[in-house]
């Protein structure tokens, strides 16, 4: 019985090692960026819809990721010649008429929207501002939460107030 216990845990063990073996950092996370390529591929842009457990509580959590580009805090024409090539995402909502830059490559939280059907734009640009990509997210806030306030102050800004663990959690504040 042990005997057959240890070879099961030894073919285990072994799978599991062949597998982390076959896979290359540059599998896992692409090209150095330390090193410029030649004939770059298109960038692309993936997003997914906005996660719904935090939707519930009138939380805008988006995915994306960024094929052949970096998502960096880098503009003007002279980044235009970096290798590999770079660039930053414009956030948008049709609604709010606000909009943002995210060079983070994490996940976008938009807070502070009014209950009701969204668009937002999400669109990929290069150092210039000028779009490579873009996709629309839809999605419709419920009505109010409790757990978030809003008033308007004198200047005619929304303002949020978020609970405390909403607010440790997002990266971006977004008020309109």
């Amino acid at each position: 019985m042990s005997r057959v216990f240890i070879s099961v845990v030894a073919v285990a063990t072994a799978l599991c090692a062949s597998m982390v073996i076959a896979q290359s950092a540059r599998e896992v996370r692409g090209p150095s960026p330390l090193i410029a390529i030649e004939n770059e591929a298109a960038a692309k842009l993936i997003v997914d819809p906005p996660l719904l457990e935090p939707l519930s509580r009138d939380l805008v959590f988006v995915q994306y990721w960024t094929g052949n580009l970096r998502a960096v805090p880098v503009f003007g024409k002279g980044a235009l010649q970096v290798s590999p090539q770079i660039g930053h995402v414009l956030v948008t909502d049709d609604n709010a008429g606000c909009h943002f830059v995210d060079a983070s490559e994490e996940t976008l939280i938009v807070v502070g929207l009014e209950a009701g059907p969204h668009k937002v734009l999400i669109e990929l640009a290069d150092p210039t501002h000028r779009v490579i990509a873009s996709e629309t997210v839809k999605f419709t806030l419920p009505a109010a939460n409790p757990l978030i306030q809003s008033d308007v102050n004198s200047a005619g800004y929304k303002l949020s107030i978020v609970g405390v663990s909403e607010f440790l959690s997002a990266r971006k504040l977004y008020t309109t």
